[in-house]
């Protein structure tokens, strides 16, 4: 299986990783500049100046396209505001792809805009463009409706474990002549009631930071997993390195969300070597750890199964191990 690595800005270990396993690695996505995104800002990150961590951002484009790995951009904010169809933007967004392309040889766009999706279609043929997961595009109607837009979908993540609902889209990508690819480690709960309402915030973080907030939202998975607790395995999508294995020519390559992760590098080597020793929660986005302090899901004593053509999780209560005994 090749991996599609998010691109962290000031992490040189990472960086190092990535290249000495460039073998596996199908690409690394990453954001650009101030453009909203599916996550955090990188120039906002690390005690950096916007400007220290865009030159920080160039050098590492540099040093991943000369050991030969493919970059995808992210256009993958839910929300683009008063921007999301006018001139100026697409003009932007023009200049920014051509400027990339020059600099680094970008390969692939992804994108939550059916606007931009049409734009790069129209302008820059030579681009892969991809359908961001954030559109939760999870049948084949949903895809048949942009096939004319997108050149690969991601999968919807709550059918990460449904293997017949899988090939099913998977026979339609090959037909059509598109790709599937997968996510393989959000922490997110499976058909959050708050999910759209959290991306547009994050798409919107600058502006939100500027205000007098009266509240401050941090989803509503942490307070549900406190309440719940094996939620974690019954209402996740996560698939864990060890049955990475399981989805060999299914997916083109499979997404590893570690743009904002504390721990990208333990992520990377966890599912590169198919399976880890430790916490679970610290390879997911988001790390749930703090919800089950003082306990931690050691993930070696999970099991699964595939049973009626879904992957199971189970064995949840012997996992959950008291720090003091580890």
């Amino acid at each position: 299986m090749k991996f599609s690595l998010g691109y962290q800005c000031q992490n040189a270990p990472f960086i190092d990783e990535i290249i000495r396993n460039k073998e596996k690695i199908k690409e690394v996505y990453f954001s650009w500049a101030d453009y909203p995104n599916g996550r955090n800002s990188q120039l906002r990150q690390k005690g950096l100046t916007p400007e220290e961590a865009q030159i920080s951002q160039q050098e590492d484009l540099v040093r991943l396209s000369k050991a030969g790995i493919s970059l995808n951009l992210l256009f993958n904010a839910m929300c683009y505001g008063k921007d999301s169809q006018s001139r100026a933007f697409f003009g932007g967004i023009g200049d920014t792809i051509d400027t990339l392309q020059t600099a680094y040889g970008i390969s692939s766009v992804t994108t939550t805009s059916p606007l931009i999706a049409r734009f790069i279609k129209e302008n820059f043929k030579e681009l892969e463009v991809r359908a961001s997961v954030n559109m939760s595009i999870g049948t084949v109607e949903g895809m048949d409706y942009v096939k004319h837009l997108f050149d690969s979908f991601y999968l919807k993540r709550e059918l990460n474990r449904d293997f017949a609902a899988i090939r099913k889209l998977k026979a339609w990508c090959d037909a059509e002549g598109k790709k599937l690819y997968g996510l393989a480690n959000s922490g997110c709960l499976n058909y959050c009631s708050a999910h759209v309402f959290h991306d547009n915030l994050v798409a919107h973080e600058q502006e939100i930071a500027q205000m007098d907030n009266g509240y401050s939202f941090e989803g509503l998975c942490r307070l549900h997993l406190k309440q719940r607790p094996k939620s974690i395995l019954e209402r996740s999508s996560f698939i864990r390195p060890e049955d990475i294995c399981l989805y060999e020519g299914l997916f083109e390559a499979v997404k590893l969300a570690t743009r904002v992760s504390p721990m990208p590098l333990r992520i990377l080597k966890a599912y590169i070597r198919e399976g880890y020793v430790g916490s679970l929660t610290d390879l997911l986005e988001p790390n749930h750890s703090g919800v089950f302090y003082p306990y931690l899901l050691e993930n070696s004593l999970l099991k699964s199964r595939v049973e009626e053509d879904k992957l199971l999780y189970e064995n949840f209560e012997k996992a959950m191990i008291k720090l003091e005994e580890v």
